[in-house]
């Protein structure tokens, strides 16, 4: 059986639009089912304190999935973190899509992983330039902040449910697991 053609940024991007998630991983079309009630719910929180968090800080913005972010079009690369932050320094990465690395972003991790593999996920976030990428814990409920410089891992720190959590990218936070999600 011959494998199927590679799909370009392009054609991905004149594909039907999907609320599932959907990202073209090197020309090769990644689909996932929807997620839980659960996760979407811990992403609600942690959206809302960062939300809130920039309001009293407003030096960026956010985003939540499904939003195409291409980290490289020439290899066809377009991903959908759960949530992406840019500072307003690099707001010019958004224009129809974000078209380059975002600044933070977040992945909730679900006992069963829906796209892909989380080190590959990290090896990209490195590669292509992300600051920092808070993983999310649920069953654990804690959070782990891995930051990256010169494209790799600089620094991983994880904060237990009731820490405050400390950022690079966000160095004025300081809401816990236990201070952002409910329940």
């Amino acid at each position: 059986m011959a494998p199927a053609p590679r799909m370009t940024v392009s054609e991905y991007f004149q594909m039907p639009e999907t609320v599932l998630p959907e990202e073209l991983i090197f020309g090769a079309v990644r689909l996932a089912e929807a997620p839980t009630p659960r996760h979407q719910a811990i992403l609600r929180d942690i959206g809302l304190a960062l939300m809130l968090h920039l309001r009293e800080f407003p030096n960026g913005q956010i985003w939540f999935s499904p939003v195409d972010v291409v980290l490289d079009r020439r290899d066809d690369l377009v991903i959908q973190p759960d949530l992406v932050y840019v500072t307003i320094p690099n707001l010019g990465i958004v224009r129809d899509r974000i078209w380059g690395a975002p600044d933070l972003v977040v992945e909730v991790l679900s006992p069963h992983p829906r796209i892909g593999d989380l080190g590959e996920r990290l090896t990209w976030f490195a590669r292509y330039g992300v600051l920092e990428c808070w993983l999310v814990l649920q069953d654990e409920r804690r959070i782990e902040v891995i930051a990256f410089e010169d494209r790799q891992i600089a620094d991983r720190h994880s904060f237990r449910e009731d820490e405050p959590i400390r950022s690079r990218v966000l160095p004025e936070f300081g809401s816990s697991f236990n201070g952002m999600v409910n329940g």
